[in-house]
């Protein structure tokens, strides 16, 4: 026999009063309507003090700090930042001192590398996957692997061998490589190579000692700059895999060394939320202390308006 359960006697709910009640949200943090004639800076202090309005602004001032206080402000970034015309703008960070080192993935190595040469870059995959023709352009292959080689028989790493060669050679648009700025301003470039995943591999140029050696020795040039970044700042700009991992284990390396490196700021900045930059970027490395962040959204949008946003406060 079934037994029949009474209702619930909402008459005995307990209510408090409004007034009374903790909220996360009130009218001091709400966003200002924008006022014809302004300014950058009433620009970023009209936005809501909430989520990521307010993290925004947090990033923008653990940046400024940084430069003020001269400390390490590092950039990581896949070659999507490049292919959205950003260097201009990463080149003029540079020169104005707020980037102190950039590492980059093969990728970068070969759209900054066809910038440089030709002013133009980003072919169309699917057309010339179709056809066969894919990545198999000659100036490129020949440029990037011809002086791997001949840097790396100099001591040199990837970024200062393909650095030196576009800022002394005739490249017509070398005033837009980023690697040739890092030579022009003294502002370490490190390239992070997978085999295999650049078009430069594809053919009988690509010389796999060379880029092996040159690719590690960026890596031990890397975890110098990330020992460094006590009360500085660390930028993911569109890697999803290679700099994430990279730069987590240089940080591990300059632990393992002696650099306690606790107070530090991550910040990770990409379309969608990835699985690696959200733990090797912004979680596990601030662990210990200081602080990670994540600023989604499009690279030609976000990366303007925190670079001229740092300027203003600077």
């Amino acid at each position: 026999m079934k037994h029949k359960k009474k209702p619930l006697d909402l008459n005995r709910v307990t209510f408090t009063s409004l007034k009374r009640k903790r909220h996360k949200i009130g009218k001091t943090l709400f966003a200002k309507p924008w006022r014809n004639g302004g300014m950058l800076t009433d620009f970023l202090n009209s936005l809501p003090g909430i989520l990521a309005g307010k993290e925004f602004r947090e990033v923008v001032e653990r940046i400024a700090k940084a430069v003020l206080q001269k400390k390490m402000v590092l950039l990581g970034m896949g070659a999507h930042p490049i292919k959205v015309g950003l260097n201009p703008i990463l080149i003029d960070w540079m020169e104005k001192g707020v980037l102190k080192g950039i590492a980059m993935n093969g990728a970068c190595l070969v759209h900054d590398a066809e910038i440089a040469m030709a002013g133009h870059t980003s072919e169309e995959v699917d057309e010339e996957l179709s056809n066969g023709t894919f990545g198999m352009v000659k100036e490129t292959h020949e440029t990037i692997n011809h002086a791997i080689r001949d840097g790396v028989q100099k001591g040199w790493g990837i970024g200062e061998s393909i650095g030196r060669k576009i800022q002394s050679g005739n490249f017509p648009y070398k005033h837009l490589s980023l690697l040739a700025a890092g030579q022009r301003l003294g502002v370490p470039i490190t390239v992070h190579i997978a085999i295999g995943t650049d078009i430069n591999h594809m053919g009988p140029s690509a010389d796999g000692s060379a880029i092996g050696k040159g690719s590690l020795q960026d890596f031990h040039a890397f975890a110098s700059l990330v020992s460094q970044l006590e009360k500085g700042v660390f930028i993911n700009l569109g890697s999803a895999v290679i700099l994430p991992e990279v730069f987590l284990k240089a940080l591990a390396l300059a632990r393992n060394l002696g650099h306690p490196l606790v107070n530090l700021t991550t910040v990770n900045m990409d379309f969608i939320h990835h699985y690696r930059p959200s733990l090797n970027v912004v979680k596990r490395p601030t662990l210990k202390g200081g602080k990670g962040y994540t600023l989604i959204g499009h690279h030609e949008l976000m990366f303007p308006l925190l670079t001229a946003a740092v300027l203003e406060e600077l």
